[in-house]
This record gives C-alpha cells, structure tokens and sequence, in this order.
C-alpha cells in the first residue's frame, strides 16, 4: 500500500550504480529512509526532484523488513536553490541536518522539528548566514525535544543570558538585530557545544564550520 507525505532531504548518498538512498525528515513520520530505484539513470523520472534539502510531496511503499522503504513518486515543491550560492548558508544548513539526525530516532513523528528545519532553511534562503541562526536552532530544537536549558539556572553571565532569551524568543527575521559582543557569542557558543554534548552524546564535527561564520 502507497503511503503519502511531504519532507525536506537531510541526505543523499549512492546505493548502486542507479540506485540512491534519501533520507527525509517529514512532519508526521519523523526521519524515513527510501530507495530511489534507477534515480542516476538519465531518464529517471526522479532527475532534478531529489538533492539535499530540497522540500517536496512523495509517495513511497512500506517496507516490510526494514526501515528502507521504496520511494515511488516526487513531486518538488521547494529547491532551495540560493543555498547553494553560498558555501557558509551550506554548511550552517547541513549541521543543522546532522544535528536533527543525532538528536531523533527514526520513524518517530516530529512535527515541531519538520517546521523547525523548514524555518532554518526558509531563513539562510534569504540572509548572510550568522551565527545567532545557529544558537536559534540548537535552542529551539532542545526546546522542542523537552531539554531546553533553565536559563537562570545556567553559570551565563547576565548579558549571555539575556541574548539567548532573545534568541529564544524571536522572529527568525529579527535574529540579525541581535548584537552580542564578541565575549558574549564566545560564552553562548561553548555554553551551547557542552549543553548538546552532555544531552545528545554528541555533537556533528560539522558545527566548528557552521559557527565559524
């Protein structure tokens, strides 16, 4: 039986020599991994409807043995493309990736992560890529798995703490107004790094690049 869902790729990556693997975070099935069958072949209905965080509608049939399911028809809604015109919009997008892989379990429903990503994304689309976006994200993603930090309850000094109720709080088309001083970014920056670390297990390599803009 066809099953029906919208997602963002969180990755892509060769099974065969026209075969690929695409790993979807969607709202009401969490992350879900599907084969592409035939999707490197030229002709392949799939050409141009599948790379990373690119958001579309598909359909896929349910594997009955695994959690790889077979993917049978995409309909692209949303490439992203301006990510792709920016190596730092890149990297801070595909930490983000990483972050939602290692936080979240597979196949579990994640509505208010699904929005969070397509939020993250909607916004390095449209403004130089800073490194409040990504505080922004690691924030409200502990937020939305229940392990968001007590801020009063942290060693920040005043002016850390403050920044982050800001970023905790506003528009992400506001985030750019934040102006923390460089101790203070410094502060929030490993604040955040041992938060995740001791809450996750770990954290993706890939957040040195994504801060490092």
């Amino acid at each position: 039986m066809s099953e029906q869902t919208t997602g963002v790729v969180l990755r892509c990556r060769p099974l065969t020599e026209t075969s690929l693997i695409v790993e979807w975070l969607t709202p009401d099935l969490g992350r879900l991994a599907t084969v592409a069958k035939g999707a490197r072949r030229p002709k392949s209905p799939f050409v141009g409807k599948l790379d990373l965080f690119y958001l579309a509608d598909f359909s896929f049939q349910r594997s009955r043995r695994s959690q790889l399911h077979t993917l049978s028809e995409v309909n692209l809604r949303q490439p992203h493309s301006a990510l792709r015109r920016e190596l730092a919009c890149l990297q801070q997008a595909s930490y983000c990736a990483a972050l939602v892989e290692v936080a979240t379990e597979p196949e579990s429903p994640l509505p208010g992560v699904f929005r969070l990503m397509c939020d993250l994304l909607q916004t390095l689309t449209q403004r130089p890529p800073q490194i409040q976006t990504i505080f922004a994200f690691e924030l409200r993603l502990l937020d939305e798995l229940g392990l968001g930090p007590d801020l009063q309850a942290t060693g920040l000094s005043p002016g850390a703490r403050q920044v982050l109720r800001m970023v905790r709080q506003l528009e992400w088309s506001s985030l750019a107004q934040l102006r923390p001083s460089p101790q203070q970014t410094d502060e929030i920056n490993r604040f955040l790094r041992h938060f995740l670390a001791f809450h996750l297990g770990r954290v993706p390599a890939s957040r040195e690049a994504a801060v490092g803009t």
